[in-house]
């Protein structure tokens, strides 16, 4: 195998990552399907692209399928264990976006749209790119 590929695939984390990262991994992709597809109460493609606009992140419509989509398909890498790191980046990336152009001005606390959740998903995500899948993961039975 690469070199290149080892180390994004290499994992020595334990346990405890495998529960964190599946964990995020199912806030990701909630939200994301949320973004995307209007499940869970969320507004879809359409009412997320109008709510992207009003930030002054445009276009709308392409920055609500780059977020809703990251958050979609690396919250399901995050979940099964696949290409983690590449996926975590994805999710760290989106994180900081999200926590300086919507949450930083509200405080940290969630009762005024604080950005306390967002940096709590930030730090999960970069618990995952730093320490890799853990035990049970596909990048681990592919790395051997």
């Amino acid at each position: 195998m690469s070199s290149l590929i080892n180390k994004v695939l290499f994992t020595r984390a334990g346990y405890g990552l495998t529960i964190l990262r599946i964990v995020v991994g199912v806030i990701f992709a909630a939200h994301g399907a949320q973004k995307l597809f209007g499940m869970f109460g969320g507004y879809g493609l359409a009412g997320t692209a109008q709510y992207m606009e009003s930030l002054g992140l445009t276009p709308g419509y392409a920055m609500a399928v780059l977020s809703g989509g990251t958050e979609f398909f690396a919250g399901l890498a995050l979940i099964i264990g696949l290409l983690v790191r590449p996926a975590a980046l994805g999710l760290t990336v989106l994180s900081l976006v999200a926590i300086f152009t919507v949450h930083i001005s509200n405080g940290l606390f969630m009762a005024n749209n604080g950005y306390e959740f967002a940096l709590a998903l930030l730090g999960g995500s970069l618990a995952v790119l730093i320490e890799g899948a853990g035990k049970l993961s596909v990048d681990r039975a592919i790395a051997g």
